[in-house]
């Protein structure tokens, strides 16, 4: 029994011996998380299209200005032609002109008449307008005149002329004298209330004639403005006649003499912006143009000056 016993314990040491003995079998590998798949490259974005540039802002339009200009009927041809000029440089801008005796002008601003700027042939007209005046150039103190813009525009000279071909031989003013006494022409002149009619009448003081009395006797003939005056000597209705020497040359006239300081002053062409203007900036803009070189070229070409 004690053999058996033994023989078991032996069998169990044995037993535990080989266990000890035997390598522990590795552990499986741990196996790897998977990797996430790689993110596919977002598609580039487009450029946007580049924004396009403003349309540049055209400017706005000139404001729509007509200027009302009232002149001498002697300035007809030269402020015509300047007008094609100013229009051409100042777009917008359009200019309308009344041409006529200055005193018939200076009557139809007074009575109202729509105007912007005046240009007299004579200092009269305008005196009788402007409130600065005393009360022997302006009795009924009228005011019309923009005061600081009145200047003197031109000066002009006072001319005798003749028809083609002169037939009475009138070469000077002491000949038209010598034939006005012998009652041998008909002689034309302007209205008294015109300027060139005031400046002949002068003449005939000075050289101390009779208006009233050579008209009386049929020497005299008149017209209305220095246009018709003119226009009789062209036609040789008349065997002469007293006009500007710019409309004689414009009218392609013979001027036989000029008169002289002493026999009818200075022909001075006073212009103002009328103060009853609706266009008083754009009125000085012309006046001041009229004043500059450009304008100043074309009244000298048809015989004006600048005035002293």
């Amino acid at each position: 029994m004690k053999k058996a016993l033994s023989l078991l314990l032996a069998l169990c040491m044995l037993f535990a011996l080989a266990a000890c003995g035997s390598t522990p079998a590795a552990p499986a590998p741990a196996e790897k998380p998977a990797e996430p798949p790689a993110e596919e490259p977002a598609p580039a974005e487009e450029p946007a299209p580049a924004e396009e540039p403003a349309p540049a802002e055209e400017p706005a339009p000139a404001e729509e200005v007509e200027l009302i200009v009232f002149a001498a009927a002697s300035m007809t041809e030269t402020l015509t032609e300047i007008k094609g000029l100013y229009e051409a440089a100042n777009p917008g801008v359009t200019i309308t002109y009344n041409f006529d005796s200055s005193g018939t002008l200076k009557t139809q601003i007074q009575e109202g008449a729509s105007c912007d700027l005046f240009i007299s042939a004579a200092p009269k007209q305008m005196n009788a307008l402007d409130v600065s005046c005393d009360e022997e150039k302006n009795p009924d103190k009228l005011d019309f005149v923009l005061q600081g813009s009145r200047i003197n525009l031109l000066e002009n000279k006072v001319a005798l002329v003749v028809p083609e071909g002169n037939p009475k031989g009138i070469e000077s003013f002491d000949k038209l004298v010598e034939a006005l006494k012998g009652g041998e022409i008909l002689f034309a002149m302007g209205n008294s209330d015109v300027p060139v009619g005031q400046y002949t009448q002068k003449i005939l003081v000075f050289y101390e004639l009779n208006e009233e009395e050579l008209a009386g006797k049929g020497l005299i003939t008149y017209g209305t403005n220095v246009k018709e005056v003119t226009t009789q000597v062209s036609e040789a209705s008349v065997d002469c006649g007293v006009v500007y020497a710019t409309d004689a040359f414009s009218a392609g006239l013979t001027i036989v003499d000029t008169a002289t300081k002493d026999m009818c002053g200075q022909v001075i062409y006073p212009a103002a912006v009328l103060n009853v203007s609706e266009h008083p900036e754009a009125a000085q803009a012309f006046l001041d143009y009229l004043t500059g070189p450009e304008a100043t070229a074309v009244f000298e070409g048809v015989g004006f000056s600048p005035a002293a």
